[in-house]
């Protein structure tokens, strides 16, 4: 099935076509390094992580820009109030950036430019655009004339005219139009500043993106992405400088991800209800945090709430339940999967073809749009029918089981390389998850292996009445219990 993808600028899906064949070109918009990376910043790093993944796993061959944004309003004010250089304050948030993505477990992109790494380049588009006729000058800033390009407006759905009339009135009297922007800045007291042939001062925030995309990805490129409030005016002034520049549009799609409210409400640093990465990585497996942005469709807004996330956490032990009987069923298998392949009985052989239709089905999802809530329905599909083979493959032979459950493991190490989850040996992952919630619910780790240890005794001694007493006692902290013939595995529910 061919790549689909919704395009903003068009508001509708179209097929993928890629600039060069099998070869795609990916720019998305990174943070502005002045503060942590917070739940938003997460949902759109993860969902292009996902893009990019399923995009390689399709045969394409990607290059993935994604850039800093180290020289701004914020970073100045910040580094002011520090009393420390911008630099310290960029290369501080770039590197928690670059700690939270790998804790997230998202692939470093092919290319991460930095803002002030790229002036010269910056400065090079913004003369063309003066040479045109499409930019001015005023008293050492550089504005974008936004008349000038009749296009304007197009990419976001809005109208020029409608715009300007219902513009608010600019502080700035340089611009001859409020709705034009800046493309440099001139220099303030004790603020960086470069050379320029305007004088000294620095880049606008738009100019920064059309000059690095560009610079990797040419004068068009197949995806630029970003997150929801981008569309305008960030993006339309993108298109506007670069289109303006070139006679070419800078990108042929364009994704935006949604927005992520906070228990129903629109997150807010006023509102005092913006949660960073780590502060949620600390009450919450890295996984969990994945799984619970990619069960929504990337266009539609999400509600993170501690509710949603307890939800998503019981959906994925349920997932990593099925795998850890799957590692222990085929370790106590013999090698015996040799056998002639028409050796393997019938009902193995359809559990077999299932599982291989889950993949395909997995992957058309994310043909269409990358839809990547209709992917992990297929994911949870296939848990379930590997939860029915366990039963049904009691009196299976081992070569059915061995065929059988390697058919299973590769579908999940498919959706699971896709999906960015599935990363860790099932053991790993109920150590990790159990420590996180022993903090979060002040439960004692000694205490509750003391009381396992009680009830294993107990069990020895056929003492059931005393066994099933530490069982609820458990229960009742959370604690939920499975006997084996030779160990007892506890989880915190």
């Amino acid at each position: 099935m061919p790549q689909k993808i919704y395009n903003s600028a068009t508001r509708k899906k179209e097929t993928l076509k890629t600039v060069q064949e099998r070869k795609v070109g990916i720019y998305v918009c990174g943070i502005t390094a002045y503060d942590a990376c917070h739940i938003g910043h997460a949902r759109g790093a993860v969902f292009f992580d996902v893009v990019v993944r399923h995009l390689r796993s399709q045969g394409y061959e990607v290059v993935y820009v994604k850039n800093f944004t180290d020289i701004d309003d914020k970073i100045i004010d910040r580094a002011k109030k520090e009393g420390v250089s911008i630099g310290e304050i960029s290369k501080r948030y770039i590197a928690m950036h670059d700690e939270d993505m790998a804790a997230l477990n998202v692939l470093t992109p092919t290319l991460t430019p930095k803002a002030t790494e790229h002036v010269p380049d910056m400065i090079a588009l913004i003369s063309v655009l003066v040479e045109k006729g499409y930019a001015y000058t005023a008293d050492g800033d550089v504005y974008f004339a936004v008349e000038k390009f009749p296009l304007y407006g197009a990419n976001s759905g809005r109208n020029l005219e409608d715009m300007i009339a219902g513009a608010r009135v600019d502080i700035s009297d340089k611009k001859k139009n409020p709705l034009d922007f800046a493309l440099w800045k001139a220099s303030k007291e004790g603020e960086p500043y470069w050379e320029s042939p305007w004088g000294r001062g620095r880049p606008g925030w738009h100019i920064e993106c059309s000059a690095m995309s560009r610079r990797y990805l040419g004068e068009t490129f197949d995806i630029h992405g970003g997150g929801e409030d981008l569309i305008f005016p960030h993006h339309e002034n993108e298109i506007a400088q670069s289109q303006a520049a070139t006679g070419k549009p800078p990108a042929n799609y364009w994704l935006h991800n949604g927005f992520v409210r906070i228990n129903s409400e629109k997150m807010s640093k006023s509102l005092g209800n913006v949660f960073s990465v780590r502060e949620i990585l600390k009450k919450h497996h890295p996984e969990v945090v994945r799984l619970f942005i990619l069960q929504s469709h990337y266009r539609s807004p999400i509600d993170f709430s501690e509710s949603y996330l307890a939800e998503t956490r019981s959906a994925l032990v349920r997932c990593y339940t099925a795998l850890r009987i799957k590692k222990e069923m085929l370790a106590k298998l013999s090698v015996a999967g040799s056998l002639p392949e028409d050796k393997i009985s019938a009902p193995a052989r359809d559990y077999i073809k299932q599982f291989k239709q889950m993949e395909e089905n997995f992957d058309k999802a994310l043909d269409d749009d990358f839809n990547t809530a209709g992917a992990l329905g297929y994911v949870f599909e296939a848990v379930r029918m590997l939860n029915n083979y366990f039963m049904a493959a009691k009196n299976a032979s081992p070569t059915d089981k061995i065929k059988t459950l390697t058919a299973a493991g590769k579908s999940f190490e498919h959706f699971g390389a896709v999906l960015g989850i599935f990363q860790v040996d099932p053991d790993d992952f109920f150590i990790s998850d159990n420590e996180r919630e022993l903090r979060k619910r002040d439960l004692d780790r000694e205490e509750i292996e003391k009381l396992i240890t009680q009830r294993t005794a107990a069990r020895k001694n056929k003492d059931w009445a005393k066994a099933d007493a530490i069982r609820e006692s458990l229960a009742r902290m959370g604690v939920s219990v499975k006997d084996t013939s030779n160990t007892t595995t506890w989880i915190i529910e």
